[in-house]
């Protein structure tokens, strides 16, 4: 950037760093899904490469962070901080808790370093394809195809090392499972819960999760699949959509879980013309969990005042 800029960064800016950032954790080529699991150890975990993916990460930042005065760190003191840090990992994992630590210094949402151990690794990769393909998506995913072994849950580590369910992505086979929002995944199959490791190389294949719910611990068995992100937010807000009879209304419902891409707006377009949604009264509309992105033009379908396309609209909103 030439000059400087205010302290809020825009949409556009925002996804840049992302895109960026992503490309670089994507520089590893990423497990098929059907590989069997390998746990990673001193001897998988080459150290120069770490380093050297770290410095890729801090030049992107020093070079593309939409403040180039980075909230007002000295970034290449932060580097030199850390390294020493970096040159002791000996894991992709640990090298990551370090990165990512570097990167909260910054303070700044929307941006963080994943591995392929973590599904939100495959869906910003989806999300940001056709940026990646020109730095290095090949290299992560040679056919082209970004998927990961899963059952379609939002979820994240919590202090105490639990796994907390945050959202269940409709017809999935988590959902088939019964899982629930509000589940603490503790183990599968007998060991630690691992968001990608537990499902490597089952596809296919029974896996029973140890779940706690409130005070109870379930066993629940669920059948991992092959997941492609666009089709799963896709499927899931297809299968979202329902109607509710209240006091002689037909209230609409769909959850939106990813709104990256135009492709999700016109599939709730045509639930609203054509679908499930087409007789509905009101509408409500479920945007938490997932990801976002919508571009602000799509509200427009909500306001009778706004030119849009030829099309039916909730009676009331």
């Amino acid at each position: 950037m030439k000059e400087a800029i205010g302290t809020s960064p825009s949409r556009r800016q925002v996804l840049r760093l992302a895109a960026m950032v992503t490309a670089c954790a994507v520089a590893a080529k990423a497990p098929n899904a059907a590989e069997p699991l390998k746990r990673e150890t001193s001897n998988s975990y080459v150290p120069a490469d770490g380093v050297s993916t770290f410095e890729s990460v801090w030049q992107t930042v020093r070079d593309r962070f939409y403040d180039p005065r980075h909230n007002g760190l000295d970034w290449l003191a932060v580097r030199e901080r850390y390294l020493p840090d970096v040159q002791r990992a000996t894991s992709q994992n640990s090298l990551a808790r370090v990165i990512n630590a570097v990167l909260s210094e910054l303070h700044a949402s929307h941006t963080r370093f994943y591995t392929p151990d973590e599904p939100e690794y495959y869906r910003l990769a989806d999300i940001f394809v056709g940026a990646l393909r020109r730095r290095g998506l090949q290299r992560a995913f040679p056919d082209g195809r970004i998927s990961y072994p899963g059952i379609g849950i939002i979820s994240g580590f919590e202090a105490t090392g639990r796994n907390t369910i945050t959202g269940v992505i409709d017809g999935t086979p988590a959902q088939q499972a019964g899982l629930l929002a509000g589940d603490e995944i503790i183990a599968a199959d007998g060991t630690a819960f691992e968001p990608i490791g537990s499902f490597r190389g089952k596809v296919g294949k029974s896996v029973v999760l140890e779940v706690h719910r409130g005070a109870s611990v379930l066993q629940a068995p669920v059948m991992p699949v092959d997941l492609e992100p666009t089709k799963m937010f896709l499927r899931g807000l297809e299968s979202s959509a329902r109607i509710i009879e209240s006091n002689g209304r037909r209230i609409g419902y769909v959850h939106v879980w990813c709104y990256a891409g135009s492709i999700y707006q016109r599939a709730l377009e045509s639930l609203l013309s054509q679908g499930a949604l087409k007789d509905a009264d009101a509408l409500i509309w479920d945007l938490r969990d997932g990801w976002g992105g919508a571009q602000p033009e799509y509200l427009d379908r909500f306001n009778a005042r706004a030119p849009t396309n030829a099309g039916h609209r909730p009676k009331r909103h």
